[in-house]
């Protein structure tokens, strides 16, 4: 009961945050859904902690209101810049829970990064249990820490993972991670953040830094 108590509190908490967000730059529901491309009733059912965001929704949620992502599980950050070092510990994630996944989001203090780095859980394991493919810019790698994974690919036969193994794809394609076998998989994966590309010339550090009071 408790673990059902605070992912309850965290979608709510989670929801507060985007809702400042929005109401701060004085967007409607409409507004915001025209920017993201997401129904008024999935952003409504988010704001009230009714459902937690799968990562390409959030996504598109950052992206629409000009946020780095770590602006729904923090309230400042500092931006990456040439030089940085940061440190995790074990623990060290901010959590957010869907009805397949429990994605662990690292170093969310650090704002602007280039890879988006994350462990996760996977709950699901049939291709049923999903509403449809996740796709979103850039190019993702996983690696199978625990247990069995099925990545399931839009157009593709699914791919058998086991301990150990990894893949790096173009994440555009439809995809989708399920436990196969008996426990629930964790896994380790890097995405790239769209958001901020490489500089041809060479200078990768972000061009600004957006923080929650910027927005």
């Amino acid at each position: 009961m408790k673990q059902d108590s605070d992912l309850a509190t965290q979608r709510i908490e989670f929801g507060h945050r985007i809702k400042r967000l929005r109401t701060d730059k004085g967007w409607t529901l409409v507004d915001l859904a025209e920017r993201t491309g997401l129904a008024i009733s999935t952003i409504s059912k988010a704001e009230r902690g009714i459902i937690a965001l799968t990562y390409d929704r959030l996504g598109q949620l950052a992206h629409g209101l000009g946020v780095d992502m770590s602006a729904f599980f923090t309230d400042a950050g500092k931006g990456f810049e040439r030089g940085s070092f940061a440190i995790a510990r074990k623990g060290d994630f901010q959590r957010q829970e869907t009805d397949n996944y429990v994605y662990e989001m690292l170093f969310t203090e650090t704002w602007n990064k280039s890879m988006l780095p994350m462990m996760g859980t996977l709950k699901a394991r049939e291709l049923y249990h999903f509403d449809a493919f996740v796709r979103h810019s850039g190019q993702e790698f996983l690696i199978v820490l625990e247990g069995a994974v099925t990545v399931h690919l839009d157009g593709r036969d699914p791919v058998e993972l086991a301990q150990g193994d990894a893949v790096y794809f173009d994440s555009d394609i439809g995809h989708l991670y399920a436990s196969n076998g008996g426990e629930d998989a964790r896994i380790l994966v890097v995405c790239e953040n769209a958001a901020v590309r490489p500089d041809p010339a060479g200078d990768n550090r972000p061009k600004r830094v957006i923080k929650a009071g910027d927005v």
